[in-house]
């Protein structure tokens, strides 16, 4: 079974609304500021932003608005629902750069090198993604100067894993986000 078939099973549907609903609850803005966390990515005026599982779009606007007209953001989802989600909310708030797609972040069909700056907030470690694979397509659409930002939601195995699983090193870490360069 793939996920898009898990996600709209009879099971599926109920645990995707509550992750959803958690996703995007007072609580988690409260104590999880997309702000003060995207602070630590140092996003740019004019960057071109490739957002990996945009989930809810809990970040997505708030990156839009970083940077700026001159910049654009590509938020990809694996899930349709999430990819529709995300595209009302952005047409709601009259964002022109941002871009939303269905994609499978270990095949996403990007020209080599289209990219500032990659966002993995949230999304790592999931089960279903093979490190090496995810690291070396993210590599292969980054630019050379170009910089990973993760922010996980368990920090305990990072940044170990992405050193041992692909062509990174790390840079740095502010406000819980570390940041990660081509070798």
């Amino acid at each position: 079974m793939d996920i898009e078939s898990l996600a709209k099973s009879r099971i599926g549907k109920p645990v995707l609304s509550a992750l959803g609903a958690i996703m995007e609850s007072p609580l988690r803005y409260r104590f999880f500021s997309p702000q003060r966390i995207l602070a630590g990515a140092d996003l740019k005026s004019g960057m071109a932003v490739l957002e990996v599982g945009c989930g809810t779009g809990y970040f997505t606007l708030h990156i839009a608005r970083l940077v700026g007209d001159q910049g654009c953001v590509t938020a990809i989802d694996i899930l349709s629902e999430s990819v529709e989600f995300v595209s009302r909310r952005v047409e709601s708030a009259g964002l022109k750069n941002v871009r939303v797609i269905k994609a499978d972040v270990l095949r996403m069909g990007f020209d080599a090198e289209s990219f500032d700056l990659v966002l993995l907030f949230g999304v790592i470690p999931a089960p279903m993604l093979p490190m090496g694979r995810l690291l070396t397509e993210i590599s292969r659409v980054l630019k050379m100067e170009g910089r990973l930002a993760v922010w996980p939601p368990i920090p305990l195995w990072l940044p170990g894993s992405i050193l041992r699983s692909g062509p990174f090193t790390l840079v740095g870490r502010r406000n819980g986000v570390y940041s990660f360069k081509r070798c």
